[in-house]
């Protein structure tokens, strides 16, 4: 799906070939740089001071970054989100590189907390693998999650990235076997793993949950046809990867998704 001229969400088919399988891929981390003029695009567009977009209900939401990130790379969408309405919460992430089972631990106990607060459920976005942890937590706690944005995150296979981010988390991985057993018997950080992250992010996607995936064909660390799935409301937008946590068409997209009704 792309965005129509006036911002909203336009539907499209799911592209051809989305989900394939390809050989090793190099990505284009240079053109991650764009982030930059990405983040001072958002800052002069209205859409960042809550124009022309619709506005919330007072929605907890929680925010997950990406592999490498912390909550503060979504500082801006946090104000942002204050801005529009909303009651934006992060989970204490500085690197996002532990065990996948602990920090889905740490968000459903982020999630658990803001729903006992606000009687309510709670929309989640994740960016990245903060995106994978959303898709996991949604299967887990549907019943207390009413939302799930993913920016720029494969929703069935989370390793479909780019030979410079895989190195990446090879290294995380060989520290964490340092570490502790979990990485060498339970394959942690790697397809083979079979925690109970693992279990749920591949299960079937509740129907319960709206589920929306804001993609790029420009994303220069994460296939982009790894975050096309025939069980989500797919947007694709321009721009970077990195820059999605700062993309003025992304951030239209969001106000749309989580003004949606729960289903």
């Amino acid at each position: 799906m792309n965005l129509d001229e006036g911002g909203a969400p336009a539907f499209d088919p799911v592209p051809p070939g989305a989900g394939e399988r390809v050989g090793r891929w190099w990505g284009n981390h240079p053109a991650e740089l764009r982030w930059q003029a990405e983040a001072a695009r958002l800052l002069v567009d209205p859409v960042f001071y809550g124009r022309e977009v619709p506005h919330g209900d007072g929605r907890p939401v929680v925010l997950l970054p990406g592999f490498l990130a912390g909550d503060y790379t979504l500082g801006t969408m946090a104000l942002w989100l204050r801005r529009l309405g909303y009651r934006p919460s992060r989970c204490g992430f500085l690197f996002n590189v532990d065990c996948s089972e602990r920090s889905l631990g740490r968000v459903e106990d982020t999630v658990d907390a803001m729903h006992r607060r606000y009687a309510r459920r709670v929309a989640v976005i994740g960016h990245s693998r903060g995106g994978h942890f959303a898709r996991a937590l949604a299967v887990r706690r549907p019943d207390r999650v009413s939302h799930v944005v993913s920016l720029g995150a494969g929703l069935n296979r989370p390793y479909d990235i780019s030979a410079p981010a895989m190195a990446a988390v090879a290294a995380v991985r060989a520290a964490h076997r340092r570490m502790s057993d979990r990485a060498r018997e339970r394959g942690c950080l790697s397809e083979r793993c079979t925690c109970s992250f693992a279990q749920a992010y591949a299960a079937p996607f509740p129907s319960a949950v709206r589920l929306t995936s804001i993609y790029s064909r420009g994303d220069g660390v994460v296939r982009w046809r790894s975050c096309v799935v025939p069980y989500a409301h797919t947007v694709e937008v321009t721009g970077s990867h990195v820059g999605l946590a700062f993309n003025r068409k992304a951030y239209r997209v969001m106000a749309h998704a989580l003004a949606a009704p729960e289903r």
